[in-house]
């Protein structure tokens, strides 16, 4: 099946972007355009089985020598914000955090915070 020229347009302009980046570091990006990120960081709840987590730890236990004994694998969104950080700022991300971020029946926020400089 043929794709969509419309597709391919995009998918190319993606691999360009994505690309150009590869060889520049965080580090280098936030000294070009120093903007303020505030970070949130989800997890599937203790309670409940995280299935990617238990692959990638069968597959460090197969591969030996490994000092890990669980994985549990989580999001972690990046926030650019326009303006500085102030409490209003972290409390949009916290409400925005809990109500679109994360789904509250398997998951929690585990942390809002100012990304580091």
């Amino acid at each position: 099946m043929r794709a969509q020229p419309h597709l391919t347009e995009f998918a190319r302009d993606i691999a360009k972007r994505t690309t150009a980046r590869l060889g520049e570091s965080p580090a280098s990006r936030s000294q070009e355009s120093p903007v303020p990120i505030i970070v949130v960081d989800v997890m599937p709840k203790a309670e409940l089985l995280d299935p990617a987590g238990k692959a990638v730890a069968g597959a460090l236990a197969r591969q030996g020598n490994s000092p890990f004994s669980d994985v549990r694998i989580g999001k972690r969104f990046e926030l650019t914000v326009d303006g500085p950080v102030d409490d209003a700022a972290l409390a949009a991300a916290r409400e925005l955090a809990d109500s679109l971020l994360s789904n509250s029946v398997i998951e929690d926020v585990v942390s809002v915070r100012v990304a580091d400089e």
